[in-house]
């Protein structure tokens, strides 16, 4: 950590519940060692529940034997990349731990990517195989140029195996699999069942296990290489953090191609285990029936997943009813939200703060405790650093500010990656010495608690004034009407910038451009206030919920 006063106290360690454990050292360091663990102490307990199918830690030990083995005798070696391109299923698990069987590293990609985010994931990672959904094949991945270096070993699936209630709302109409040319799943694990690679591999826990791509917002996305250590310590500092125990089953709403749901779904269910509950993507109305149907303990989201859940028409607090603790990462939640989930749930969100690098949550509410709101600029808070993490508050040179001053947070402890994939450059940027930047601008108060201001990248300049977005979300997130919103920066001759609000209404909801604009002209200075409102039926969001501000500028 920085060597400033204001930090070394660590203020933040009287607001630890229930306090700090004996150890937070996992119990394996990699995650076949943990994946293992879980089958040898539970093989017959369901390690996946998949719409009307569970799956055992014992089969899904088997079957990623089978397609280790067939991915081994097809040329794949220790060091090769696979890409896994397919949504929440349990072919995702399968293909996982078959790549580390086989000595490889996972490539992770979003199922809305298309041309032009896949070439440059390929030309990164090169991966030597690729599993694929069936129809993601066939729209996507077929069709590239002849130019782009495709995967050597393809083989595909359905989004209907493992499961028979094929539900529309998330698959459509139609039950017929998709026609393709490569190697289908289940036809390899029925060819190679019974069967293990000769020399099963064994992860170097300082190897890594995913290659991670971030959203690429400022320019050719970045492989993060989230090592089999970094996740293993995560997820058990996770598990402390939230009070959670064996056995507790984890609802599977984050997708599994973000760090979020490897860590906080996959990795975490075999530290505890517990089953993970998965249904292909997320569907307000589908992820409310598995609730009830699957009663989790456990679950993270980004905000605007809640924000989905809470305005459903079917929800009620039994829905929310067997969770021990439900939080929310990936964006900063309007304390008006919060209130409103609360008043309709009867359950608390806990927030959290963590980033691709960090391999998820660094900074979180602790559990069972309350995230104040800061009485100067309303903000709520993010939390606490957790077991084993430091973090501080930087100036440009990377020197601790002190106590309320705003900079950039900073992190260090054994979840930060050691780098980006085949970026020397941009890693020697972002991990240095004393800390991982985040790019994310906030401050801490006196007691500990870490307040997220804003991206660095985003703050608007109008008129000379420092305009930071989420200040005036917060703002118009209290209009009853307002169901979502995303505040950016526009051109402007005069100012040089000016505020530009995209705002969603609630179903049955009415406001005007104007009425918001006076909502906001009460509550904050005038060069604050939003010169353009614009109401949209949606806000783009990525797979993981985050309001896309870039799109909108």
């Amino acid at each position: 950590m920085a060597d400033a006063a204001a930090y070394a106290a660590k203020p933040w360690l009287a607001l630890y519940t229930p306090g700090v454990p004996s150890t937070i050292e996992p119990a394996a360091r990699d995650l076949l060692s943990l994946f293992a663990s879980a089958v040898a102490r539970a093989g017959d307990g369901a390690a996946i529940h998949y719409f009307d199918r569970s799956i055992s830690y014992r089969e899904l030990d088997a079957m990623s034997d089978a397609l280790a083995t067939a991915l081994v005798e097809r040329g794949f070696a220790a060091g090769d990349r696979l890409a896994v391109f397919l949504q929440n299923m349990p072919q995702f698990l399968v293909a996982a731990l078959a790549t580390w069987k086989a000595g490889g590293i996972v490539v992770t990609v979003n199922p809305m990517n298309r041309e032009h985010e896949l070439m440059l994931m390929f030309a990164d990672s090169e991966p030597k195989a690729l599993v694929c959904l069936d129809a993601l094949w066939r729209e996507v991945v077929e069709p590239l140029p002849a130019s782009v270096k495709r995967p050597q070993i393809v083989v595909t699936t359905s989004s209907r195996d493992f499961q028979s209630r094929n539900d529309a709302r998330v698959f459509g109409a139609s039950a017929a699999p998709v026609a393709v040319a490569p190697p289908d799943l289940l036809a390899l694990l029925a060819e190679y069942e019974g069967r293990a690679p000769r020399e099963r591999a064994r992860a170097n826990p300082d190897e890594p296990a995913f290659l991670v791509y971030t959203s690429g917002t400022t320019g050719v996305p970045k492989g993060a290489m989230n090592t089999h250590a970094n996740i293993a310590c995560s997820n058990v500092a996770m598990a402390h953090w939230f009070s959670l125990a064996d056995g507790d089953a984890i609802f599977g709403m984050a997708p599994l191609f973000h760090v979020t749901g490897l860590v906080a779904h996959v990795a975490l269910s075999w530290a505890l285990v517990a089953p993970v509950i998965l249904f292909y993507r997320f569907e307000p109305g589908l992820a409310l029936d598995a609730l009830i149907e699957r009663r989790p303990a456990w679950t993270v989201s980004a905000i605007t997943a809640f924000i989905a859940l809470m305005n459903n028409k079917a929800a009620t607090p039994d829905h929310w009813s067997s969770l021990k603790a439900i939080v929310s990462g990936g964006a900063p939640i309007p304390p008006s939200v919060v209130e409103e989930f609360r008043s309709r749930t009867g359950k608390y969100i806990l927030n959290g703060y963590g980033l691709t690098e960090t391999s998820a949550g660094v900074i979180a509410v602790p559990h069972k405790r309350e995230a104040p709101v800061d009485s100067a600029s309303g903000a709520l808070a993010i939390g606490v650093p957790k077991f084993g993490v430091d973090a501080w508050i930087a100036n440009d040179e990377g020197e601790a500010m002190p106590v309320g001053e705003t900079g950039e947070i900073v992190v260090s402890g054994p979840t930060v990656v050691p780098g980006y994939w085949r970026k020397p450059r941009e890693t020697a940027e972002s991990m240095r010495s004393n800390g991982f930047r985040t790019g994310d601008v906030g401050f801490m108060d006196a007691q500990g608690w870490f307040y997220l201001v804003d991206r660095k990248k985003d703050v608007i300049v109008a008129s000379g004034y420092k305009v930071w977005p989420r200040e005036v979300e917060d703002v118009l997130y209290t209009h009853p009407a307002v169901r979502e919103v995303a505040v950016v920066g526009v051109k402007d001759s005069y100012r040089g910038e000016t505020v530009k609000a995209v705002v969603s209404l609630k179903s049955g909801a009415h406001a005007t451009a104007a009425e918001l604009t006076e909502w906001c002209g009460k509550q904050l200075a005038a060069y604050k206030r939003p010169h353009e409102v614009e109401i949209r039926d949606e806000l783009p969001k990525t797979v993981t919920g985050k309001i896309l501000r870039r799109l909108l500028k």
